[in-house]
């Protein structure tokens, strides 16, 4: 796999310890004590170049980006989970600062958890927009998750960050295999695996970017675009 050679700002260095040592606690205060506060209330693209910033002058957190930013656009109702109650707090006060709380709901407990329970409840009948960027094992079995609760289909997009570092070997495959392997696969799996919908078809495209340290990295793009019967 070829890289282009990286340009743009390079961010802190992540290091061996890259969250949960005070740093998101800090980001709150950094956003909520910036001197240019009172342009980012009720101003998303402001509040994410104080991430941006953070990231850039503080300590390493995460990258927004063109690609990131342009993916989160557009949409009606957005549901943010979140298995850490803390990181869930200020996740709550950000999206609270940038004026999005009526259309961002943010669910705090295990991904899978939460998108069961946000189903049975009612309040989650179809994705169109599914951005993985949690723990990595996790990526498969929650799209699978989300094809048996029907929460997905022709038209549903996913993002899947960190494919090249760390790495999901699984999930690539998973999306890039044609729907008789995914029936081969699925017939050869015991009864506590999760299945998922083997007759969905779907469209991948590879984005190149680069982790803020410069690292090489890419986002995996899948798009549902039909049901094979």
């Amino acid at each position: 796999m070829k890289h282009r050679t990286f340009q743009g700002e390079v961010y802190q260095q992540q290091g061996d310890v890259y969250l949960n040592d005070g740093r998101e606690n800090a980001l709150l205060h950094f956003a909520y004590n910036h001197p240019k506060i009172e342009r980012m209330r009720g101003n998303p693209k402001k509040v994410l170049e104080a991430i941006d910033e953070y990231a850039r002058t503080q300590k390493s957190l995460m990258n927004i980006g063109p690609y990131k930013a342009r993916t989160a656009a557009g949409g009606m109702r957005y549901f943010s989970l979140e298995i850490n109650p803390e990181f869930g707090a200020v996740i709550s006060m950000l999206v609270d600062l940038a004026g999005l709380r009526d259309i961002v709901t943010v669910v705090i407990g295990a991904s899978s958890d939460s998108l069961k329970r946000l189903h049975s409840e009612g309040k989650l009948g179809r994705i169109d927009l599914l951005f993985l960027d949690h723990y990595k094992p996790a990526y498969t079995m929650d799209l699978k998750l989300c094809e048996e609760l029907g929460l997905v289909g022709p038209g549903s997009v996913y993002v899947a960050d960190n494919v090249v570092k760390p790495g999901n070997p699984p999930y690539l495959e998973y999306v890039s295999s044609t729907v008789e392997q995914k029936r081969r696969s699925s017939r050869n799996a015991d009864r506590a695996t999760l299945k998922g919908n083997p007759n969905l078809l779907y469209e991948t495209e590879f984005i190149e970017g680069w982790e803020p340290s410069s690292e090489p990295d890419a986002l995996e793009i899948a798009r549902c675009i039909r049901v094979e019967e």
